[in-house]
């Protein structure tokens, strides 16, 4: 027998015929012979409808009223499938978060799951019951017994995370789109259809706008190595396997809130190009990275900062060995890149910096967290270590720093982070770029269509006959940040950021000039980042703030942006895959104004009225449509 956990969204429960349909295919899973916990959300828009009221109430309504009025969607869900199921003949019962034992911390609205009590649920799942979950919420693990909600996503997380606390077989995603798609179908009909993707894969792409599933989902999945389906609502198709490698030991207790980073990771093996002063249009980085290409320069991360008047910078490290041939790339094509529009422009210069090192921060627990990156920057600064590059994803934080100080800097953040020597894997990252040496490699699904009794395995295997990119995502909800002239030495990244994460304002995208003006002696770059929209103007006025107390530079705020991105375990070894992003975007006059990389993400700013139409030529040059066009139920 089976153990499973379901999880069916708002529009799987959205009427009283679709919450009998979700009634029967409950039904026949547990006449195949396992045990159910099905996790609901609240019917179709019943939590829009909610904040609607509460918002023709308050303009700004306490947080605290509100979790006590939008828990109440739930609950509607769970008594009616409950019933539902019990017509058929199915003993069933329903729970709310804090009669299942789901316990948060006491932050109202997005509290973070601390651990499950699962005496009461296992109870009545060994006596025959299918156990009826409302998602999205707990209580919180003060003696007050507070109902807390855990925002967005939150019946996803919900879900994972009883999967985990029971260590279920496994976990079905239930949703109005057959599964994960290369894309959007709203915006590609011809979206494919993924058989499997990793763990790695789906928490970059649900962090860049992918809303089939949540992040912090998808990082319980990975962390505790639970074997995740997104299927359907509507058909039996198979559906997309979430895959992750058999987890190390992992407590269960502070479950949303354990230890972050898993690694300290370096590379010393690196070294650093940069185009200073190429012209700010479309087709540049197209140019440069397809030369690049054509010459076999495996490249690890592309930075392209934020313009400054006509002109941008573009840097990218690459391994050692082949310094020399990417140092005569990117020597031949500068003269190429002379501005044509004003003669007088300078000519690009590159500069070339040898003694170089790569040095990381890995895990899946930074979604969400912007003081992970803050801690990593402090921790930098106070051992004297000044940062000259930083990449972020999802599963890690990147700075490129003075090769002389990266033993200081790995031994700084592996006490800060409480990472011992051999514990988990503390990597030595040796021609592992991002686009280096390696193989495409694709996981396949361990599982079938309906998984039986047994425990399938719970690790990846690579296959080799997947395609490099794996999906193409837009997010329309950011805004960009840059703070002009911040001194360039060590502890500045760390006292931006900090504030940042004091403010509880995340940070995506970092890049920091390679361009450096001294002004009174102080040699000062510009640094960009994007935030949430929701966040820039609030970021902006406590920025300016500070930056007129420190004697930062202005700051300038961007809301009219888009992120385009590609995501790919298999881009490792494949130095054609930037350049094939970036001439798409040629193509169609879109032009760059930032690039940020990932060992499995190439990241690019555009003009937000360019977006989508970004997204869909980025989605052709990969060749990523299917056959068969998928349209999202209403």
């Amino acid at each position: 027998m089976a153990l499973i956990v379901q999880k069916y969204g708002g529009t799987s429960v959205g009427s009283v015929e679709r919450i009998q349909a979700v009634a029967q295919r409950v039904y026949k899973t547990v006449q195949a012979g396992n045990s159910l916990v099905v996790v609901v959300s609240a019917m179709g828009k019943t939590t829009d409808g909610l904040v609607k009221l509460a918002n023709e109430i308050s303009p700004n309504p306490n947080r605290r009223e509100m979790d006590m009025l939008l828990s109440t969607g739930e609950q509607v869900t769970i008594a009616l499938l409950s019933m539902a199921l019990q017509e058929l003949g199915q003993p069933a019962i329903s729970m709310t978060g804090a009669q299942v034992g789901i316990v948060t911390e006491a932050e109202h609205s997005r509290a973070r799951i601390l651990h499950i009590e699962t005496t009461r649920l296992s109870r009545h799942i060994n006596e025959g019951k299918v156990v009826v979950v409302a998602g999205f919420q707990g209580t919180s693990s003060t003696g007050e017994m507070e109902i807390t909600t855990l925002g967005r996503g939150g019946s996803d997380t919900s879900a994972v995370a009883i999967a985990a606390a029971l260590r279920a077989n496994f976990c079905e995603i239930y949703t109005d789109v057959p599964g994960i798609l290369t894309t959007d179908p709203r915006l590609v009909a011809e979206a494919q259809l993924m058989d499997a993707i990793t763990c790695d894969e789906m928490l970059e792409l649900a962090s860049l706008g992918a809303k089939v599933l949540h992040p912090r989902a998808v990082e319980i999945a990975r962390n505790y190595g639970v074997p995740l389906v997104v299927r359907s609502s509507w058909t039996d198709q198979p559906g997309t396997w979430v895959t992750s490698a058999k987890p190390q030991g992992r407590s269960l207790i502070n479950l949303e809130i354990a230890r972050p980073v898993d690694a300290v990771e370096f590379d010393t093996d690196q070294a650093k190009v940069a185009l200073l002063r190429v012209p700010d249009k479309p087709g540049v980085a197209a140019r440069l990275f397809g030369e690049i290409s054509r010459q076999k320069v495996d490249v690890d991360l592309i930075i392209q900062s934020v313009h400054e008047g006509n002109s941008n910078d573009i840097a990218f490290t690459v391994t050692t060995p082949i310094l020399k041939r990417a140092e005569a790339v990117a020597t031949a094509i500068a003269p190429a890149l002379r501005s044509q529009s004003n003669p007088k422009f300078d000519e690009a210069e590159v500069m070339v910096e040898h003694n170089i090192a790569k040095v990381s921060i890995a895990g899946a627990g930074m979604i969400g967290r912007p003081g992970v990156a803050a801690k990593m920057f402090a921790t930098l600064a106070e051992a004297g270590v000044n940062i000259q590059m930083i990449s972020t994803s999802e599963v890690k934080v990147s700075c490129v720093v003075d090769a002389n100080q990266c033993d200081r800097a790995v031994l700084a953040l592996r006490t800060a982070f409480e990472i011992e020597v051999g514990e988990h894997t503390s990597t030595t990252l040796s021609n592992q770029g991002s686009r280096g040496a390696g193989e495409s490699t694709c996981i396949d699904s361990p599982l079938p269509l309906r998984p039986s009794v047994t425990e399938r395995s719970r690790s990846a295997a690579p296959l080799p006959n997947c395609p490099p990119v794996r999906g193409v995502a837009l997010d329309l909800n950011q805004a960009r940040l840059a703070i002009r002239q911040l001194p360039d030495r060590p502890g500045m990244a760390a006292k931006l950021f900090g504030l940042l994460a004091q403010h509880n304002i995340s940070v995506d995208m970092i890049i920091q000039s390679q361009r450096c003006r001294v002004i009174d002696g102080v040699p000062r770059r510009d640094i960009a980042f994007t935030v949430s929209r929701i966040d820039g103007e609030s970021a902006k006025k406590m920025l300016t703030q500070i930056a007129a107390e420190l004697g930062w530079g202005e700051v300038v705020l961007d809301s009219a942006i888009a992120k385009v991105s590609i995501v790919g375990a298999g881009m490792v070894g494949q130095p054609g895959i930037a350049a094939k992003m970036f001439e798409a975007l040629a193509q169609q006059e879109i032009n760059i104004q930032m690039i940020a990389t990932s060992e499995i993400k190439i990241s690019c700013v555009v003009a937000q009225e360019q977006g989508v139409k970004a997204l869909q030529a980025i989605h052709a040059a990969f060749e990523l449509a299917g056959s068969e066009k998928f349209v999202v139920p209403a």
